[in-house]
């Protein structure tokens, strides 16, 4: 049994009403433009849609509980609008500033945040450093007054959009590889610009940039905590980020469930719906399994998570399983459409190649096996049973 309060349905049904009304409408536009208008972002955080857990005194809510981003994101893949992408900018930058910015940044950066006008982005890929933070090759040197930042990123979701930008970077890259300082780049700093809207086989409306700094002058105004820390700031936030993509894979698995019950219930073959056949049966069967499953299991984490308990091996078992999960009822959902399946008329069609990234983005399904297996074969593990 799912466990959410009064207050908090009535934000999802607030929520699913402004999604019908403001983002799925603009969605088509959207793919094809490669881009979300920025309005979509102020009108969200005119009804206080944007990074509710900032304190009153900043323009948020002040509520930190996880249970409304599941939520949001919950939502926003029910109706198919994930490539809006809006926990990104909300959750995952936004909580580098909350937990590593000062005061005077918080006061500095935050309310433009919240209300949309400005737009996040968080830039640590490379080409030659993905889910491995130790190749990074960007520099952010301290020099007098200000710090110097060198270097390019790729893939940045909200690279084009973005005005804020978290970027990481090397700060001893040749006596420790792991000392890394964080920053937050602004839009028209100079020695900052951003490459072309790269094009991707999903995720069409959200835009993806790759970014390019030659001698960009950070003051130390914009340094995230403590010089030389970034790394370990980075692996703090991955938990939560990985616990992100698993309530927005196994919702989209859900949905990917729902449309492709609705298909197979109206699709005649051999003058019977699809629905009557036994493998039909028993293959949605399986899934619906599987994914209820999975849902009590996030529900589940989500609850770690407001309590601080959640650990990087719960948040790597949830991230892999649902993906994977999402991936295979996706899979299936093609093939009982058919050839409708391959139409992009359909939405299991967008979904598909949307959903093919998330077995790629917050770590790789093989990197999650790797921060499992870690913990099975250390001297602490122990199971349930033991």
């Amino acid at each position: 049994m799912r466990t959410f309060t009064e207050e908090q349905n009535m934000f999802r049904d607030t929520y699913r009403k402004f999604l019908e009304a403001e983002i799925v409408p603009n969605m088509e536009k959207w793919q094809e433009q490669g881009i979300v208008d920025r309005e979509a972002f102020t009108k969200a955080g005119d009804q206080g849609f944007l990074m509710i857990w900032p304190d009153e005194q900043y323009g948020g809510m002040g509520d930190t509980d996880f249970r409304f981003e599941q939520i949001i994101i919950e939502e926003t893949a029910r109706v198919g609008c994930a490539s809006w992408l809006n926990t990104l900018h909300s959750r995952l930058v936004g909580s580098y500033i909350q937990h590593f910015g000062n005061d005077e940044q918080k006061q500095r950066f935050l309310p433009g945040c919240i209300t949309g006008e400005k737009i996040l982005a968080i830039a640590m890929t490379e080409p030659d450093a993905g889910s491995d933070l130790a190749g990074m090759r960007t520099t952010l040197c301290e020099d007098e007054d200000h710090f110097i930042l060198n270097g390019s990123k790729t893939y940045i979701s909200n690279g084009i959009n973005a005005d804020y930008v978290v970027v990481a970077g090397k700060s001893d890259p040749e006596n420790n590889p792991h000392a890394m300082t964080l920053c937050i780049v602004e839009r028209g700093m100079e020695g900052f610009e951003r490459g072309r809207n790269l094009d991707k086989m999903g995720m069409k409306a959200q835009d993806t940039a790759e970014l390019f700094f030659s001698n960009v002058k950070i003051p130390k105004e914009n340094i995230l905590g403590e010089p030389g820390n970034g790394f370990f700031y980075l692996m703090q936030g991955l938990a939560e980020e990985r616990l992100i993509a698993a309530v927005g894979s196994i919702a989209s698995a859900r949905r990917a469930f729902n449309l492709t019950r609705e298909f197979v219930m109206e699709r005649k073959v051999f003058g019977k719906p699809l629905s009557y056949m036994q493998n039909t049966q028993f293959k949605m069967a399986e899934m619906d399994a599987e994914i209820e499953i999975l849902e009590v299991f996030i529900d589940h984490l989500v609850a770690e998570h407001n309590e601080e308990r959640l650990t990087p091996n719960m948040a790597a078992k949830a991230k892999l399983q649902s993906t994977e999960i999402e991936w295979k009822m996706l899979d299936l959902g093609v093939q009982l459409h058919g050839g409708a399946g391959y139409m992009k008329e359909y939405p299991i069609c967008n979904m598909f190649t949307d959903a093919r990234i998330n077995r790629i983005l917050a770590g790789s399904s093989e990197i999650m096996k790797l921060i499992i297996s870690r913990e099975i074969f250390s001297e602490n593990y122990s199971s349930n049973l033991d």
